[in-house]
């Protein structure tokens, strides 16, 4: 036995629902201290998630062994459990310790049920099974899983607050249809993507002026980064005006620089150099 166990099933049960509320209040504390956003230890939102990636479509997969910490949302019951999974209140008790203690007597914790986005999951039923495997150290679970297919991939979602930048960049998305290009128009702060959404709309009714006809998004969109994005950041590079910015953001300064500074739409070695000066 371990130095946790008494030997008594009921009361080791007990002493693990202690315990993942103890740890829960102290995790919380410590994010205060930290002053880390509100959002960094609430489970994720399945449907919130789904909205600011661009929900397609969903397939059942079945039963499968997920990893616990790649659990990180809830579909409806985000206020019982933290982000790993520890019970935030006394009302959970009863029914934990009864999975805990049933656990402890050598029974299997039974699947749960998940949908999966990328590598997360988020569960729709069992979130006290979940919470159970996490205090008696487990590393993995039985789930039924559903697999939901998105716009946008999950990659860098931590926490709530990294919901507000891919909502803003599938929106972008939305009004400049790019494909695979896409991956290398990165910003930082969600309202650039706005910005830039607007920046490209103008520059695909100058390029329908000089050609006479109508483009519809896509062909403007792959003519932007092509003719436009592409040939500013190789000229940003090679004059050392990037910095610490992404690509995406230094291209984004140079544009309105120029404009604001030249009055011109057009670029050259003439405006790049123009442009250098208020940028040291």
């Amino acid at each position: 036995m371990s130095a946790r166990d008494t030997g008594f099933p009921r009361t080791d049960a007990e002493h693990d629902f202690l315990r993942a509320r103890r740890r829960q209040v102290l995790s919380r504390l410590a994010s205060w201290l930290r002053r880390e956003p509100d959002d960094v230890n609430i489970t994720l939102p399945f449907d919130e998630v789904v909205e600011a990636l661009g929900r397609e479509s969903e397939r059942r997969v079945g039963l499968c062994v997920v990893r616990l910490d790649s659990v990180v949302g809830s579909v409806d019951r985000g206020r019982d459990f933290d982000r790993r999974f520890r019970p935030t209140s006394a009302r959970v008790r009863q029914r934990w310790e009864r999975l805990a203690l049933a656990s402890r007597r050598g029974e299997s914790i039974p699947p749960i049920e998940v949908y999966r986005v990328g590598d997360l999951h988020f569960v729709i039923d069992g979130h006290h099974r979940v919470s159970v495997a996490h205090a008696l150290g487990l590393t993995t679970i039985d789930a039924y899983v559903t697999e939901v297919r998105t716009r946008l991939d999950a990659d860098g979602i931590r926490h709530r607050g990294d919901l507000i930048i891919k909502g803003y960049r599938r929106l972008f998305l939305e009004r400049v249809p790019l494909s695979g290009q896409a991956a290398a128009v990165l910003v930082s702060d969600p309202w650039d993507y706005a910005v830039l959404g607007e920046h490209v709309e103008a520059w695909g009714f100058r390029l329908m002026q000089d050609e006479g006809r109508l483009l519809d998004r896509r062909t403007v969109a792959a003519r932007w980064y092509e003719d436009e994005y592409l040939p500013v950041v190789r000229m940003l590079a090679q004059a050392d005006l990037v910095g610490d910015r992404t690509e995406t953001e230094a291209y984004l300064w140079v544009a309105g620089e120029r404009y604001r500074l030249v009055r011109t739409h057009r670029w050259d070695d003439e405006v790049i150099e123009a442009l250098r000066a208020p940028a040291k």
